[in-house]
């Protein structure tokens, strides 16, 4: 029987270095590799007969052995005030979600890492979905080099458009973190996409030995997904909690800043009516990040979201009035604190929105309606805001 033919490798696979390795079988030196990826990631090109620089005899190899792999786009949604959102098919009944949010100062790109997520948050509808599986470098790339080059081409401009990556699309980015880090060397390498460490971030729910681990492989921002200023009351809502306490997230925390671009944390806040938006909780929150039991004080910001609610969450979002006085008495300690501005939710683009289609494979449903296991969260009128 004849030899099978190997499947083309996808450019977007690899990061410099492991493109560098890969052309080296090719018998291709580095600087044919440095050109390769201009072409992939500065330009946008797929198409290897157009690398004008290239030798032609590795244009010939390449055109037999490689692509530039895209994904197919479902759909595209643009929201009322600029945001765009792509629905993106990754194969096997799975599609995925990134969003261009446009702002007067930067463009900003939140990409997904996982089909689903097995987190589980209860105020999150990706994780209301289940879990199906990681997406490979190539597919967590493919969602910028599709957003970056055809926004130039609709706006008809050479000038980058992505000035910023969030990791805060479908997916906790940290359990899928081999995939991760060499997309994130592409998005800083200066012959790719060029980003400053300060404006690539990575949010998560609290992988704590992956915190660290990030600070020693590719240290980025980071946003952790918080939500909770007490133990008791974080483990119904970030499941992830029970197995990674606050006391250890906080240490990581701290030790994260070591390395990092930014001199501080991102906690993210979502705002629950009647469950974490009382004036009790901002005082436990102070007290939590400015050091408890003789642990050091985490720098830090907050960033308080409205919740965006969907019907299987049975959650409400807090009134205006209480996140402002919530945010007041953060600011009155000194802390830097913001309300997010929710943008796209028109669209099901804003935070917690995203949800694409996911075969899950974890049974999030029957585990959710389980009574036995089911998260219960009293969900009551706070106490009125003390003046």
């Amino acid at each position: 029987m004849p030899d099978s033919v190997a499947p083309p490798v996808n450019l977007l696979d690899f990061d410099l270095d492991a493109l560098t390795a890969w052309c080296a079988t090719l018998g291709e030196k580095r600087f044919r590799a440095v050109q390769l990826f201009r072409w992939v990631h500065q330009k946008g090109e797929s198409d290897f007969a157009r690398m004008s620089d290239l030798a032609k005899s590795l244009r010939d190899k390449l055109a037999s052995t490689a692509e530039v792999r895209p994904l197919k786009i479902l759909t595209e949604q643009a929201s009322a005030d600029g945001t765009i959102k792509w629905l993106f098919d990754v194969g096997g009944g799975d599609a995925v979600e990134a969003v261009f949010i446009p702002e007067d100062d930067r463009g900003t790109l939140c990409v997904s890492s996982q089909a689903g997520c097995a987190v589980g948050c209860r105020f999150c509808s990706t994780g209301h979905q289940g879990f199906s599986r990681n997406l490979s470098t190539g597919e967590i790339l493919a969602q910028l080099w599709f957003a970056e080059h055809h926004l130039r081409q609709r706006l008809n401009t050479p000038d980058r458009v992505i000035s910023n990556v969030v990791m805060m699309g479908m997916g906790e980015p940290l359990q899928n973190y081999s995939a991760l880090v060499p997309a994130l060397r592409v998005m800083l390498d200066d012959h790719g996409y060029g980003l400053s460490r300060r404006r690539v971030t990575v949010s998560t729910s609290g992988v704590v030995p992956m915190i660290e681990r990030l600070q020693h492989d590719c240290p980025v921002a980071l946003a952790v997904s918080l939500h909770a200023p007490t133990d008791a009351l974080r483990d119904p809502l970030v499941p992830l909690n029970r197995k990674y306490p606050l006391a250890e997230l906080l240490a990581a925390c701290r030790q994260y800043l070591a390395a990092a671009p930014r001199d501080f944390i991102t906690f993210e806040y979502c705002m629950l009516d009647g469950v974490n938006d009382s004036p009790e909780q901002a005082r436990q929150l102070i007290a939590l990040v400015n050091g408890q039991a003789g642990a050091p004080r985490v720098p830090c910001k907050f960033n308080l979201i409205p919740f965006n609610p969907f019907p299987a969450s049975g959650l409400l979002r807090s009134p205006r009035e209480r996140v402002l006085a919530f945010a007041k008495i953060l600011q009155d300690a000194g802390i830097v604190t913001t309300v997010r501005k929710t943008r796209g939710d028109d669209i099901d683009a804003a935070c917690g929105q995203l949800a694409g289609e996911v075969q899950d494979r974890t049974q999030v449903h029957s585990r959710l309606t389980r009574p036995d296991v089911r998260p219960v969260i009293p969900i009551t009128a706070a106490p009125p805001v003390q003046p």
